[in-house]
């Protein structure tokens, strides 16, 4: 049996870094678009419109129901049929993403909402500011700040999950790594290596976490 060669990934490592840039574009993405998308979900579950609530509350059952890789299938198939011309899998996989994470999101920010006490929407209501004035400039704030922990954990959550999108063939990190051990004929070398890169990030970032998550509770 012939040793572990770690050549291989000095060869490659160009196109490792494609795929890593591409693993982090979707990360971004996602992150930026679920927090947007399920900020507004999270409203949308502590309105007091009943059926804005019963609508949201749909959505974040349907998306936390179901896996992320049919998803990502279903979004790769449908999305060039709604438009009616073909698109990348990078569209479609972002998407997928965007509205995936958009319903775990959307829970990180209904429970901060609830920890801001209410109390305070009352106090802008009188001063005259509109609820909407009040949500945009008073409470979310707030509440983004008390789940910045939370997100960034989930934000792990994701970068871990863009390695599912080998399903539709989309240059990725995990994808690009796949090929290059098929390629070379080096599945040790390349997965562990692949394995170091997702454990370095992880850690690190978790480590971010516990930081912020002790300097946010100092204050």
């Amino acid at each position: 049996m012939n040793g572990l060669d770690f050549s291989v990934i000095w060869r490659a490592l160009p196109q490792l870094i494609e795929g890593l840039g591409i693993s982090l574009q979707l990360l971004l993405l996602g992150l930026c678009g679920g927090i947007a998308f399920g900020t507004l979900l999270a409203v949308g579950r502590l309105s007091s419109r009943a059926w804005l609530a019963r609508l949201a509350a749909g959505y974040v059952t349907f998306f936390r129901s179901v896996p992320l890789i049919l998803i990502i299938f279903w979004f790769y198939f449908l999305v060039p049929v709604v438009i009616g011309r073909p698109v990348g899998p990078f569209i479609s996989v972002t998407i997928a993403f965007i509205l995936f994470e958009a319903a775990f999101f959307c829970e990180i920010m209904r429970t901060g909402i609830r920890t801001v006490a209410r109390g305070q929407i009352a106090a802008s209501l009188a001063t005259g500011m509109t609820y909407r004035q009040t949500m945009q400039m008073i409470i979310l704030p707030q509440a983004f700040r008390a789940m910045v922990p939370v997100m960034l954990t989930q934000a792990i959550i994701l970068f871990q999950d863009t390695s599912l999108v080998y399903v539709v063939s989309l240059s990725d990190f995990m994808t690009s790594a796949s090929r290059i051990a098929s390629r070379e004929g080096r599945v040790v070398e390349v997965y562990l290596f692949c394995a170091a890169v997702y454990f370095v990030i992880c850690f690190v970032t978790s480590k971010g976490v516990s930081r912020l998550q002790r300097g946010l509770n100092r204050d």
